[in-house]
């Protein structure tokens, strides 16, 4: 049998784990080592050498994308349409079997599948009827409480109800599965979960489908959880045939319930799985891989894998020890700009990654101002952030009572009691009366057009709005933003939430306080004498909120966090951030499992480039509302000293080589007429000020001084005879 177009294009490697002998094989892909071509090659394989059935291979993966590029690849080898093939995600699949089996799975025939919003808001109501004060128990926390021990595989009656706090939780747990039956409604974690029981309740049923499926294969293994790898343990039997598809050194989700650990288990419960490895690497340098290696061999107990290619060497990785936060995004923007014009590099083979989406705005902004196209990829840009929208809309009900979207996106967030009826008699009052929301809610207040509940929770919040009023009158910008977070709940309602989604948005509203700082001192003022400062803030967020974005299609770059960056690969990568505390994430330095874990988001985001890739760390960056003054990352110092190189600034600009704390002052210049970063120097014009940044170099090059009273100005160096103080 002619299978030369089955093995030809794969390596020596690719083909020992395609041409695996029927059992179970554990296949260590390293990034960009050509899985997908492996896994689907194996199918075919199956079929055209061991005359396998194509109806009698299960292959799954993660994602519906995923899915579907496996279904045509293997349909393509094979030369069959791959509708009826047995290939898609877990939940998927587990969905195709519960249709086919509802009965057996106690479950009406027209089931519907909740979506996250509307478990949410089942959830809501059974805390409701249970009279549970959603203060004490967010909505959130008791979703994602629910999903959590379904990924487990536990249901109520196997949870410990000992403890008071977590006793309320099982019971609305139990209750939310008593109104899910009464609806005959499934979520996403229950697909799973009820998939296993039925096929754990009908002996027959589970053997009809393990005749069936004689051969499972699996992708992104490591990022299985526990119900997942249940389900696999109950279909693929010792007499299975299985080729399992992971990688340890990429599992990045352990936050959602991932278990990288589920690899050993393989090994443990297969024990005669042969390990296959796929280290050759077709995406990027010697260079890249090199420091790929050597950042991830600080993890201990790995599998044991390391990437090389016979490609080119590639060149060294550049370090940029930025002075803040808006230097970094200066530099980053500069170098893409020059690499367009001068290396021949279109906009799209740029991608920016950092650790948290608060990173996004400063570059957001550089973007803007340089004219440059971007996309966000996987999310909002951060003036639309949901979070950040409730913040802006408060913000503007104090500059503008009558700003009726304002009002109705937060005149019950967070939850105050104001229920959807009675902000529609609101609604129809202020139609009918031709007047703006807060005159009808005034009106209906005063003259009790409200029941004795509605009256006070909407009273209430009109006095919430006049009191933020007077408290922020004579507030500077970002104490303004600060208080409204504050007395508004919006930050209180997150921090007890506690969820990892709340603490995002929580550093997300801490950043919008580091913009509003950013803007009092750099942004420009209103031409318009008679506007406040706030006003001309919220003007820049709507400006900046509808500007600058390109669509996918676009010629634009690429700006996300290092999770949404798994499965991409760019020509260059900037990794952004690199700092203690914000990667490695402050709340993963003193635990050893997450702090490899975030090893192995690095090793992600170095291993998403092909030919450079640019480091940068800052020495003072705005974080959660007030100046740190940070270390560079230890995985910067894991990288090998001779594949870095530290890339300085245009101009002679010394750095100290040490935190130094706000204030503290370099006595000398650095030399041909340039000071230090953070050096306060004077102008004959306008006066004292700090240095912020130089660019340009020789004749043209310009200085970046933040006055005092005047405000930022960009001078040219040779001329503005700026003093040291």
């Amino acid at each position: 049998m002619d299978v030369s177009d089955l093995i030809d294009p794969l390596n020596e490697a690719q083909r020992e784990a395609v041409g695996a002998p029927l059992g179970h094989a554990l296949v260590l892909a390293g990034a960009g080592s050509g899985k997908t071509r492996v896994l689907t090659h194996r199918a075919a394989w199956l079929v055209r050498v061991h005359d396998a059935s194509p109806w009698s291979i299960l292959a799954v993966t993660f994602t519906n994308k995923a899915a579907a590029e496996m279904r045509g690849r293997i349909g393509e080898l094979l030369g069959v349409a791959g509708g009826g093939m047995w290939v898609g995600t877990f939940h998927g699949i587990a969905h195709r079997l519960l249709r086919l089996h509802h009965d057996e799975a106690g479950l009406p025939r027209g089931f519907q599948i909740l979506d996250s919003e509307d478990q949410r808001r089942l959830v809501k109501r059974v805390m409701r009827d249970l009279q549970i004060d959603d203060k004490r128990y967010p909505v959130r926390q008791l979703q994602g409480f629910i999903n959590g021990r379904k990924d487990e595989g536990l249901r109520p009656d196997a949870l410990d109800r000992s403890d008071p706090y977590a006793g309320r939780m099982v019971e609305v747990y139990e209750a939310y599965e008593a109104a899910s039956r009464a609806a005959g409604v499934v979520d996403f974690a229950e697909l799973l979960l009820r998939c296993c029981e039925m096929l754990s309740a009908h002996p027959d049923l589970l053997g009809h489908y393990r005749r069936r499926f004689r051969h499972v294969l699996i992708d992104e293994f490591q990022d299985t959880n526990g119900i997942q790898y249940q389900w696999l343990r109950l279909l693929a039997t010792d007499e299975t045939d299985t080729f399992v598809v992971g990688d340890d050194d990429q599992s990045i989700y352990g936050w959602r319930g991932a278990r990288v650990e589920n690899l050993k288990h393989y090994q443990r419960d297969y024990p005669d799985a042969v390990v296959y490895r796929l280290e050759r690497n077709y995406r990027s340098t010697q260079t890249i891989l090199g420091a790929a290696n050597a950042l991830i061999a600080n993890n201990a107990d790995r599998l044991g894998k390391e990437l090389w290619t016979d490609g080119a060497k590639g060149e060294p990785i550049a370090l940029y020890a930025a002075f803040n936060e808006q230097d970094e995004a200066r530099f980053v923007v500069e170098r893409i700009k020059q690499m367009c014009e001068s290396e021949g590099y279109a906009r799209r083979d740029f991608a920016i990654l950092y650790r948290s989406n608060a990173q996004s705005r400063t570059f957001e902004e550089a973007l803007i101002g340089r004219g440059t196209p971007y996309r966000v990829y996987g999310g909002l840009r951060f003036f639309e952030r949901a979070e950040i929208k409730d913040a802006l809309a408060y913000l503007r009900l104090l500059t503008n009572r009558h700003d009726d979207a304002s009002l109705e996106r937060v005149i019950n967030t967070p939850a105050r009691g104001i229920g959807a009826k009675t902000v529609e008699n609101i609604r129809l009052a202020a139609r009918d009366q031709g007047r703006s929301l807060w005159d009808a809610a005034r009106a209906m207040v005063d003259g009790r057009g409200l029941s004795g509940r509605a009256a006070r929770a909407v009273s209430g919040f009109l006095e919430l709005i006049e009191t933020l009023a007077d408290q922020t009158h004579d507030q500077a910008l970002p104490d303004q933003v600060d208080t409204v977070l504050a007395t508004s709940g919006l930050r209180g309602a997150l921090e007890q939430e506690g969820s990892d989604r709340a603490r995002d948005r929580l550093e997300n509203l801490d950043e919008l306080v580091s913009a509003a700082r950013t803007y009092e001192q750099e942004g420009e003022r209103p031409e318009d004498e008679d506007m406040d400062l706030l006003t001309a803030f919220l003007a820049h967020a709507a400006l900046e909120a509808g500007e600058g974005q390109g669509d996918a299609w676009d010629d634009c770059v690429q700006l996300m966090t290092l999770h949404s960056a798994k499965g991409l690969e760019f020509p260059v990568v900037f990794l952004a951030g690199l700092e203690e505390g914000l990667f490695p994430h402050r709340m993963s330095v003193d635990e050893p499992g997450r702090l490899e874990e975030e090893r192995r988001l690095a090793y992600v985001g170095v291993t998403r480039a092909r030919e450079r890739l640019f480091v940068t760390h800052a020495e003072r960056r705005r974080l959660h509302g007030r100046d740190e003054y940070g270390i560079a990352s230890r995985f910067v110092s894991e990288l090998p000293g001779e594949l870095v190189d530290e890339v300085r600034a245009r101009f002679s600009v010394s750095r100290p080589s040490l935190a130094v704390g706000a204030g503290t002052r370099v006595a000398e210049p650095a030399g041909d007429g340039a000071f230090p970063l953070g050096q306060r120097v004077s102008h004959q014009k306008f006066g004292e000020g700090t240095v912020l940044g130089y660019e340009g170099s020789g004749a043209g090059a310009r200085v970046q001084v933040n006055f005092d009273d005047a405000g930022t100005k960009w001078l040219v160096a040779a001329y503005a005879n700026l003093q040291a103080c």
